[in-house]
C-alpha cells in the first residue's frame, strides 16, 4: 500500500499541471460560452486524443507480470511525462489568470477527482493493480473533458455570482451618473478605447475598461473594482461572438456615446455571416438614447449601407471619403509614428496632428477620439496635445527592440484588414523586412481564401517570411509561391520560440520584424 501511495505522487503532480493547462484553454475560450471550448477540443482532437499520458496507460496495462515492475514503471513513466510536459510548455499570449471563478472550478475539480480516486485507494488490492492504474490513467487522460463537465456543474453557482455582481455594478453606475462611451467593432476596439481615453484625459478624468475586459463579466468587474468616484467619463469596450451580446453589454453600461471601428470578418465562424456581424455591432447604435451620439466610419461600406433604426445623432469620420464630419489627409508614416492633417465639416482649415502610433487603421481610431473630444468640448489645441500624448498599445503595432532588431509587435491582430495594414506598415520601413506569423484564425469557410490573400500581401513587402505551423500556414505559403516569391526565403517552424535565433541570422544593420500572431492556445504544430 505504501509503495502504491508513493507511486501516485508523480501522477498527481502531472494531473495538477494538466488541469492547469485545461483551465487555461477553458478560460481562453470564454468558459465554453457558445461551445467555444468544445470546438477547441474538436479542432485539436488529434493533439487532445494523443496526449503523452495515453502512452503511460497503455504501457502499464502490459506490465501485469510483476507488481514491482508495474509500480516502478508507473512512477518512472509519469515522472518522464511530467518533465516532458513542462519542457514543451509554451508561454501563451494570455497567461492563465487565477480568478475567483478559476478557484471555484479548481475546488469542484478537486472534489470530482477525490470522488473518483478515493475508492481506488480505500479498496486497494495488489491483485488488481493493473486495473487500478488503468482507471487512474484514464481519469487523467480524459482531463480536458472532465474540465468541461466541471464547468457545467458550476454553471448554476456562476449564474448566481454573476447576478450578484451585476446588480452591484448597475447600482454603482446609476449612482455615479456619468456619461458612458461604448466602443465595438470587428477589430480595433482595444486600440480605439485606449486612444480615446488618452485624448479625453487631457481635460477629463476618464476611465477605460482595462486590457480586453469587453465581455459582460469584464464590464461588471471593471465597474465594481476599477471605476471610482473621481472618474467623470467611462469608456467601455464591447466584444461579441454572436448577435445579442453587444445588446447584453449595453444593458449593463447604458452608453450615451457609441463608436463602431470597422465591420470585418473577425469571428465570422461564430456569427455565421458578415451581415450578422454588422447587425451585431449596430446593436450598440440602436441602444443609444435619443440625445446620444454615434460615431461611424465613412470608409466602411457595411456601416454606410446599414439602415439605422434610431433617432440619435450620427457623425462620420473618414480618410478616403471626404463627405464626412471629420476626415484625415496628408498622412505620413515613419519609424517614429504618423502625422496627418484633419479637416472638420464646414471648416476649411487643416489642423496638424502627430501620433506615435503606426498604421492607417490607427488614424481612424484617432479620428474617432478627435471627433468625440470635439463634441465633448475639447479645443483644437487640447486635441492636438491629446493625440501627441497617446501611448503605444501593447501588442498592437508596438515598436520594440530585440537586440539590434526593431520589432513591430502586432501579436493581437488576427483579421484580414488589420493584418494587411500591418504588412503595409512593415513595407514602409527602411532595411531588411521580416514577418513572423501563424496566419489568421476563426474565419470559418473563408479561412483558406483570406490567409491565401495574406500571403499575396506579404510577397509584396517582406524580404523573409517565417511561418509558424506547416498545416496552419499552408494557405499563406500557397499565396506566396503563386506570387513567385522565392521559396528559399520562406522558413516554416513548429514553435514560435525557434523564430528568434533565426531572426538574428537573417538580420542586417537595419532590420524590422513584424510579429503577426494570434494563436489562441498553447499548442504548437
Amino acid at each position: 500500500m505504501t509503495l502504491f501511495l508513493i507511486s501516485l505522487i508523480p501522477y498527481l503532480i502531472f494531473t495538477i499541471f494538466k488541469t492547469k493547462n485545461s483551465f487555461h484553454m477553458l478560460q481562453q475560450n470564454f468558459y465554453d460560452d457558445g461551445n467555444r471550448y468544445l470546438k477547441w477540443i474538436l479542432t485539436n482532437i488529434t493533439k487532445v486524443a494523443f496526449e503523452s499520458d495515453m502512452l503511460c496507460v497503455l504501457l502499464v496495462c502490459t506490465l501485469f507480470f510483476s507488481t514491482g515492475v508495474t509500480i516502478g514503471a508507473f512512477i518512472i513513466l509519469y515522472g518522464i511525462i511530467f518533465l516532458n510536459y513542462r519542457k514543451k510548455k509554451v508561454v501563451a499570449k494570455k497567461p492563465l489568470v487565477v480568478t475567483a471563478r478559476i478557484k471555484r472550478l479548481s475546488f469542484t475539480m478537486f472534489l470530482v477527482y477525490f470522488i473518483m480516486i478515493i475508492p481506488i485507494i480505500v479498496n486497494f488490492d495488489y491483485d488488481n493493480l493493473v486495473y487500478e492504474y488503468l482507471i487512474l490513467g484514464l481519469i487523467t487522460y480524459l482531463n480536458y473533458f472532465l474540465v468541461m463537465v466541471v464547468n457545467i456543474i458550476n454553471k448554476p453557482v456562476e449564474k448566481c455570482v454573476y447576478l450578484y455582481y451585476k446588480t452591484t455594478a448597475l447600482k454603482k453606475l446609476k449612482h455615479m451618473n456619468i456619461p458612458v462611451v461604448g466602443i465595438t467593432g470587428s477589430y480595433g476596439k482595444t486600440s480605439s478605447k485606449n486612444i480615446i481615453n488618452d485624448i479625453l484625459n487631457i481635460k477629463f478624468n476618464s476611465f477605460a475598461t482595462p486590457k480586453s475586459f469587453n465581455t459582460p463579466y469584464g464590464l461588471i468587474n471593471s465597474i465594481n473594482n476599477y471605476l471610482d468616484k473621481f472618474n467623470d467619463i467611462f469608456i467601455a469596450e464591447m466584444g461579441a461572438f454572436k448577435i445579442g451580446e453587444i445588446k447584453q453589454n449595453c444593458k449593463i453600461v447604458k452608453p450615451k456615446y457609441g463608436i463602431i471601428t470597422t465591420i470585418g470578418e473577425a469571428h465570422l465562424e461564430s456569427f455565421g455571416s458578415r451581415d450578422n456581424i454588422m447587425k451585431g455591432k449596430f446593436e450598440l447604435v440602436e441602444y443609444l438614447p435619443s440625445d446620444g451620439l454615434a460615431i461611424l466610419n465613412g470608409d466602411d461600406e457595411y456601416q454606410l449601407k446599414y439602415k439605422i433604426k434610431n433617432n440619435c445623432s450620427v457623425k462620420w469620420i473618414g480618410i478616403d471619403n471626404k463627405d464626412v464630419d471629420l476626415y484625415a489627409t496628408n498622412i505620413k508614416l515613419s519609424g517614429s509614428g504618423t502625422s496627418f492633417d484633419c479637416v472638420f465639416k464646414g471648416d476649411k482649415t487643416k489642423y496638424k496632428f502627430n501620433t506615435k502610433l503606426l498604421g492607417k487603421h490607427n488614424v481612424y481610431n484617432v479620428l474617432s477620439g478627435i471627433l468625440l473630444g470635439y463634441e465633448l468640448g475639447l479645443s483644437i489645441s487640447e486635441l492636438q496635445r491629446g493625440v501627441s500624448s497617446v501611448k503605444t498599445i501593447e501588442h498592437r503595432l508596438e515598436l520594440k527592440k530585440y537586440g539590434n532588431i526593431n520589432i513591430i509587435d502586432d501579436a493581437y491582430n488576427s483579421n484580414p484588414v488589420g493584418s494587411k495594414m500591418a504588412v503595409e506598415v512593415l513595407g514602409l520601413m527602411e532595411g531588411t523586412k521580416i514577418i513572423v506569423t501563424p496566419g489568421m484564425i476563426e474565419l470559418g469557410e473563408k479561412q483558406y481564401e483570406l490567409n491565401h490573400k495574406f500571403g499575396e500581401y506579404i510577397s509584396k513587402s517582406c524580404d523573409y517570411v517565417i511561418l509558424i505551423g506547416k498545416k496552419q500556414t499552408k494557405p499563406i505559403y500557397d499565396g506566396l509561391i503563386e506570387n513567385k516569391y522565392d521559396d528559399k526565403k520562406i522558413f516554416i517552424l513548429n514553435d514560435v520560440r525557434e523564430a528568434f535565433p533565426l531572426m538574428n541570422k537573417l538580420a542586417t544593420e537595419s532590420t524590422y520584424v513584424l510579429l503577426e500572431n494570434d494563436l489562441p492556445d498553447l499548442f504548437n504544430e
